[in-house]
């Protein structure tokens, strides 16, 4: 049994599937798991959405900013922007099943030593805290209310983390973080604006991974979503985004011995995001 972990795929169908070939995937004994944005700017995100699905246990994956988007447009409560490409979800047959598969994926996932979470976690969340809180947004995706919290959920405020937060604000700072993070203060501030990576640094932020008292350095967080950072492997910190939508390649990391699988980019997309 190999256990891999994949950078974001955002609808790259077929180098996905040609990923899993170049590794041997075995959904009968293998383990992925997928740090998020599953879907949106590729070519078929429908596709990827319908082999993860089949996949059943052998595939874990985390909900990212662009799976979140699509939850939000499915509802009604966003615009599609002009570079998406949701309508072929949108409008399949089984849209509702796969939207109701989506909704109910987790924010983050953690197991011995290893957290797995799209964006980021601040620098006072352990990987305990960070796991709870968690929780409280996928409860909330799972109940009668996720159409409210899905119409509430945009924005970028609050921007510092509480505990004492309440409230669709306690967790559109949950989501904003798991989803969005890049620069955040040492005292929990989140800078969303900023893109790019470190050599545009905002003054007084730093990269979520770079604040050396953050509480979560005692495990290894996987993660993507920063594709301008295209591939760091650090310790305690894997990024995984290497820019497959933009030309670059989609990535495999087997965590058995840690090696590194890619494939090529068949179709990116032009202009890719500057560093």
């Amino acid at each position: 049994m190999s256990h891999y972990v994949v950078g974001d795929i955002q609808g790259c169908h077929a180098e996905f599937r040609q990923l899993l070939d170049l590794i041997g995937f075995d959904a009968a004994s293998d383990r992925l798991w997928l740090v998020g944005d599953l879907v949106n700017r590729g070519p078929d995100s429908l596709g990827v959405l319908r082999t993860v699905r089949a996949m059943g246990s052998a595939a874990v994956t985390v909900l990212g900013n662009h799976d979140f988007h699509l939850l939000t447009v499915a509802a009604g409560h966003r615009r599609p922007h002009r570079h998406d490409t949701l309508n072929a979800i949108l409008d399949a047959p089984d849209r509702e099943e796969l939207l109701a598969w989506l909704r109910t994926r987790p924010l983050i996932v953690s197991e011995a030593d290893r957290v797995m979470v799209h964006a980021g976690l601040l620098p006072s969340w352990t990987p305990s805290a960070a796991v709870a809180l968690a929780r409280e947004v996928e409860a909330m995706l799972a109940s009668d209310e996720h159409d409210d919290f899905l119409r509430q959920l945009y924005g970028d405020e609050p921007s510092c983390w509480s505990s004492s937060l309440t409230g669709y604000d306690r967790l559109r700072v949950i989501v904003n973080v798991c989803t969005r993070l890049r620069y955040c203060s040492a005292d929990d501030v989140l800078q969303l604006a900023e893109k790019r990576g470190p050599d545009h640094t905002p003054q007084g932020y730093a990269p979520w991974f770079a604040h050396p008292q953050r509480k979560s350095s005692g495990v290894t967080v996987f993660c993507g979503h920063w594709s301008t950072l295209e591939l760091l492997i650090a310790p305690r910190v894997v990024m995984l985004d290497s820019g497959c939508l933009w030309g670059g390649t989609l990535t495999a990391l087997r965590l058995d011995d840690w090696r590194l699988f890619q494939v090529p980019s068949r179709a990116p997309l032009d202009p890719a995001p500057k560093g």
